[in-house]
């Protein structure tokens, strides 16, 4: 049984991942990338019931229908809204980089408030196991993830940085599936082909808006 009473410090940055049961897909289209993103932003809040939650809701259910609604400016709309211009965010934690895999994903948190990690890691597990099960009709099915979370901490910037390097370079394997045990046999390729994945806060860590509204990146 999983220990569900982790402790994680304040300022402590960690590495969580989980995949979906059974090694299954968790992302099946863009659609399914772009609402697990939302999620990332919208669940990062200590407040879990607010006047503005429903104007939210409501934008996060339509543009998870069209991914030509849901494009790059999604997220700083939502941050502008004039109804929402007054509401102060309480921020969980700090996402530093994330990528997303078609069955897992990788995420480096830095805690910043008590629990902070475990709050919102289970505000946006459940927010986007519901969003997947009524999309796809997985009624009675189970779980969608691969039990609890995983969290490594990450101890001193030497390790931070291999931590980078390995959550940045993780979609090399779609093009390349065997090139962590031998090494990619075209850099060039390797890193074109990063510069064109969108699932990841690689761009956004190298001065190109992504989704720069979900990281903070001034602490890389």
């Amino acid at each position: 049984m999983p220990n569900l009473k982790r402790e994680f410090l304040n300022g402590g940055i960690y590495h969580a991942f989980n995949r979906g049961v059974e090694k299954r897909n968790i992302f099946m289209n863009e659609s399914d990338y772009y609402r697990f993103i939302f999620s990332l932003y919208e669940c990062n809040d200590a407040v879990s019931v607010r006047v503005t939650q429903r104007i939210i809701n409501r934008r996060a259910r339509n543009l998870s229908r069209s991914v030509a609604r849901f494009h790059l400016a999604t997220l700083d709309r939502v941050v502008d809204d004039s109804k929402l211009k007054s509401y102060k965010r309480e921020l969980l934690v700090d996402i530093l980089g994330f990528v997303l895999m078609p069955n897992h994903y990788h995420l480096i948190l830095r805690q910043l408030a008590e629990g902070g990690i475990s709050l919102f890691m289970k505000k946006m597990s459940n927010s986007y196991t519901g969003y997947f099960n009524d999309h796809y009709k997985r009624k009675g099915v189970g779980a969608l993830f691969q039990g609890a979370f995983k969290a490594v901490p990450v101890a001193g910037e030497g390790q931070l940085m291999h931590l980078v390097e390995y959550v940045f370079s993780n979609p090399v394997e779609i093009i390349d599936p065997d090139w962590k045990n031998r090494g990619t046999e075209n850099p060039k390729e390797a890193l074109n082909f990063l510069k064109t994945y969108k699932w990841s806060s690689y761009l956004d860590s190298v001065g190109i808006d992504n989704f720069p509204s979900v990281t903070a990146r001034e602490f890389l």
